[in-house]
């Protein structure tokens, strides 16, 4: 299922699918990406691309929906976290806001959809099995 959420998620134009560490941040925009599977290692990106993200599907236990309020907008992202949870990645819905700060009804129902494809559940949990 893990697999099938990021392919749903990379379809959708103008997400930041963002990478974390302690020295780094590594920020990459789903427009025109692949997907697929091998054994545990899903690849989003093509090797031979500038920017390509591998992730361990073994190692990610569960995703988030997320809605968040900042100062002046409401956030909206789907993280992944592992067993210990901590968080791995996310993926963050940009250009839910025009110019004046209303929000881009056409962009919160391609996450509120997902939401729903996903059993409207704030938390889904993976099992983990192999495939190709």
């Amino acid at each position: 299922m893990l697999k099938e959420l990021l392919s749903d998620i990379i379809k959708i134009d103008d997400i930041l699918i963002i990478v974390r560490s302690e020295g780094a941040i590594i920020e990459m925009k789903s427009n025109s990406l692949n997907i697929r599977q091998k054994d545990k290692w899903i690849t989003i990106g093509d090797n031979d691309d500038p920017c390509h993200t591998h992730i361990d599907s073994s190692t990610i236990s569960e995703a988030r929906f997320i809605k968040e309020q900042k100062t002046d907008r409401m956030s909206y992202s789907i993280r992944f976290f592992d067993k210990n949870g901590e968080k791995q990645f996310s993926t963050v819905f940009a250009k839910m806001y025009d110019k004046e700060m209303n929000l881009n009804s056409t962009r919160k129902k391609l996450y509120d959809d997902l939401f729903q494809k996903y059993g409207s559940q704030q938390t889904i949990k993976f099992v983990h099995e192999l495939s190709n």
